[in-house]
């Protein structure tokens, strides 16, 4: 049995006894569902009490109680006549056993509680002895925002108290490493009422974005890439012919215009397409890529809007690439090592690779579909990554190849794609003339390295704790003086910073040197000069750096060259 799955079955087994737990507790509870999720556990229950975050000790307390009585835990099958005279004050469990195939269902027991279930325990509830309550939260029965609504009890089990502990760590670095958090504390940027899921940058935050984009227009260029920009709003018959009007209207913002109505684009493509169809194309043209960063809105609902990770408005680094089905192979294996110089460059080097294949419904011919597999496979296979097949889970308009990244905290985001496109170049009917004088349909690939300009940002922001790399810092260097008598000089070495083209400020207050340090680390500037009389007199700086790390009596020239060296990217 893999690890995973026997971590699913502690998990299930520890949903059973929050369950039992609240039901010893809270005799009039109504039990919903409690599955094990990707990092622990929930139930959902319906109560009268209106459980708070200061019940969930006690309910731990009962917990451990629980396990601390070794009560075996038993699985058998019974008849639907059986379970609903057991649950039969119980309307969800009853709803459950209605809608379950056959003439049985599951019964799990230990002790005195009872729950409908379809079996994956442990043999005891000693078994169950790593576990910590999280959060309480709203949900509803059924997933369903006009149904019942209830409240979800969350946690996590280990098989080891190590292993919890790590974990809860981990949580506790996620809060304090949060992006929100950071981008107050560093001044990058900020959300307002005004503007609800609208990210406004300060002046810091966007030197980053900035930095970010001058690095992508270098990766552009570097790989024969054609910057392009198309409107932020375009007419709704374009959206009704692309598809996403029928499929994706309630996330659009539209507006009339003299009568006309048009839609803020959410998506890239079309604008991309209309520039392909601006005038006829020979094969002589192709591969021809088609760039754009462009700015797009998407309407979120408000709960699930989460800092610069889910917003409405974002800029996409996207690019539509027409080329022939000859030449997909060599395309998709140069975007493959434009997605890989671009990860590492942001410090990340672990990369899972996932291949989507043909769904079940699928447009385009068999021939179209196993050219475009095989050429992805090929470009895989040639590029020496290792990568999984996500058989079926392709997009019904072609296959995918999807990139996701681990960072510092080891949590996967998945931000970069290449997807094959066979329905787009029908839908608009382009062509391309071939060497013949033929008339033939280009293939579209549809690929984004960051994503989102915005999640990609927060990405970076928690995957470094806020500490950017030198070459990414929005204040690089920070000059910290001993005493008033060394500012002449500190403003002549932020002269001389400011000349090689290195971000540098200088701390002017009236603070004791402690006091400037302890400011420059909570705005996590990479280097502080320290300079009092020593530094001035022997034409040098020493340099602290966030770690504590220092280097004494560095001469100023040799102190700007080591950043210049820091500074390339």
């Amino acid at each position: 049995m893999q690890n995973q799955t026997k971590l699913d079955i502690l998990r299930h087994s520890a949903a059973h006894l929050l369950a039992q737990a609240v039901k010893q507790l809270y005799p009039t509870t109504k039990l919903t569902l409690g599955p094990p999720t990707k990092d622990g556990f929930f139930y959902d229950i319906q109560t009268n009490e209106g459980f708070k975050e200061q019940d969930l000790p006690k309910l731990e307390q009962r917990m451990h109680e629980l396990s601390q009585q070794n009560i075996s835990i038993t699985h058998r099958q019974i008849s639907k006549e059986q379970a609903r005279e057991i649950f039969k004050d119980n309307p969800f469990k009853l709803e459950m056993i209605d809608l379950l195939p056959g003439d049985t269902v599951g019964l799990a027991e230990q002790g005195d509680f009872h729950d409908l279930c379809k079996g994956g325990h442990v043999d005891s509830t000693s078994d169950i002895k790593h576990f910590k309550l999280l959060s309480i939260s709203g949900s509803y029965w059924r997933a369903d925002r006009e149904g019942t609504p209830l409240q979800r009890i969350s946690g996590t089990a280990f098989f080891s108290e190590k292993d919890l502990n790590d974990y809860l760590q981990r949580l506790e670095d996620l809060k304090q490493y949060d992006h929100r958090r950071l981008g107050k504390q560093m001044e990058l940027f900020a959300f307002y009422e005004e503007g609800p899921g609208f990210p406004f940058f300060l002046p810091k935050g966007r030197i980053v974005y900035n930095i970010m984009l001058d690095y992508m227009r270098k990766m552009l260029k570097k790989y024969n890439h054609e910057e392009i920009s198309t409107p932020n709003m375009l007419s709704v018959d374009l959206w009704k012919q692309s598809g996403h009007y029928d499929h994706y209207k309630e996330n659009m913002y539209f507006s009339t215009i003299d009568d006309k109505e048009y839609a803020i684009k959410p998506m890239n493509c079309p604008g991309s397409i209309l520039v392909y169809r601006s005038r006829p194309r020979s094969y002589r043209e192709l591969p021809l890529r088609l760039a754009e960063i462009g700015q797009m809105h998407r309407h979120e609902l408000s709960g699930v809007l989460n800092g610069l990770f889910r917003v409405r408005s974002f800029v996409m680094d996207d690019a539509h690439i027409y080329c022939t089905s000859e030449q997909i192979e060599s395309e998709v294996l140069s975007l493959i090592k434009m997605i890989n110089e671009v990860m590492q460059q942001f410090g990340f080097n672990k990369i899972d690779v996932a291949l989507s294949t043909r769904p079940e419904k699928a447009m385009g011919t068999d021939e179209m579909w196993k050219n475009a597999e095989e050429a992805l496979v090929n470009a895989l296979n040639k590029s020496g990554l290792k990568y999984k097949v996500q058989e079926g889970e392709g997009a019904f308009y072609g296959p995918k190849i999807d990139f996701k990244i681990k960072d510092s905290m080891d949590r996967e985001w998945q931000c970069s794609t290449i997807q094959i496109d066979f329905n787009n170049p029908q839908n608009f009917d382009l062509s391309y003339t071939n060497s013949k004088g033929e008339k033939e349909r280009p293939v579209m690939i549809h690929r984004a390295i960051y994503g989102s300009f915005e999640r990609f940002y927060g990405i970076l922001l928690e995957h470094y704790k806020g500490h950017f790399p030198f070459w990414l810092a929005p204040e690089q260097v920070r000059v910290l003086t001993i005493t008033d008598s060394a500012n002449e000089y500190a403003q002549n070495v932020v002269d001389a910073f400011k000349k090689a083209d290195i971000r540098i400020d200088i701390d002017s207050s009236s603070d004791q040197i402690s006091g400037k340090i302890k400011s420059a680390q909570l705005a996590k500037v990479p280097w502080m000069l320290i300079i009092g009389k020593n530094e001035q007199e022997k034409n040098c700086v020493s340099i602290r750096y966030q770690d504590g790390k220092q280097e004494q009596g560095i001469s100023l020239d040799d102190a700007i060259e080591k950043a210049k060296i820091l500074n390339k990217y």
